[in-house]
């Protein structure tokens, strides 16, 4: 069960690190005290949200996402999703390659070809390769299951678009923000980038996302 208040270990020491190396995460975690970072620790429904996500906005995300949870009469698991046709994945309005990806991935996990217990043991960067090995899962994918399910507290996703536009917006810079930069705040807030990025994304969604 997904517990709305449980944050992780790091969290309040993480935001006294912050707020003393800098302004703009000072002002934000004290404009957004109210929530934290979550997670739901089911790596399959996250994968399948993240692929369901991809490339469209987070309304038309919803939107399928409550369709496919229909579809799988409530429970999102490797089982349900393996007995649905592809027919009525496309329903939901997924595409013929997310379709694709989410047939594979409820496969693989019942086949156990894939093993979610071996990403604890893994580095950042391991985990984001054998993560990457799934279809339809890439990079920014692999980072937000990181964030969101194992709620690894280094993640800097330079890929999401949420996230520079929040720099951008909350450091003056134009849009794209310069690639210097955005690696300059990858230095200074790490070890806590996860939960730098988590307050960057509040800044532009009042709403905490959740995958």
């Amino acid at each position: 069960m997904l517990d709305m208040n449980k944050s992780p270990f790091y969290w309040n020491r993480a935001k006294k690190n912050l707020m003393k190396k800098d302004k703009v995460m000072k002002k934000l975690i004290k404009q957004y005290s109210d929530k934290n970072l979550t997670t739901r620790k089911d790596v399959f429904f996250s994968l399948c949200k993240s692929i369901i996500g991809q490339q469209i906005s987070v309304a038309a995300a919803n939107s399928v996402f409550t369709k496919f949870k229909l579809a799988c009469n409530g429970k999102i698991n490797p089982e349900s999703v393996n007995k649905l046709k592809s027919s009525n994945l496309k329903k939901c309005g997924l595409s013929r390659q997310k379709v694709k990806g989410i047939k594979e991935l409820a496969k693989k996990f019942i086949k156990k070809s894939f093993n979610p217990k071996l990403i604890k043991d893994m580095t950042d960067e391991e985990a984001i390769e054998y993560l990457s090995g799934l279809r339809q899962i890439g990079k920014w994918s692999a980072e937000m299951i990181l964030l969101f399910t194992y709620n690894r507290q280094n993640i800097w996703p330079v890929q999401d678009i949420g996230l520079l536009r929040a720099i951008s917006n909350n450091y003056k810079k134009k849009y794209l923000p310069p690639k210097s930069f955005v690696d300059k705040l990858k230095k200074k807030f790490s070890p806590y980038c996860s939960v730098a990025t988590w307050y960057l994304w509040r800044s532009i969604d009042n709403e905490p996302i959740q995958y």
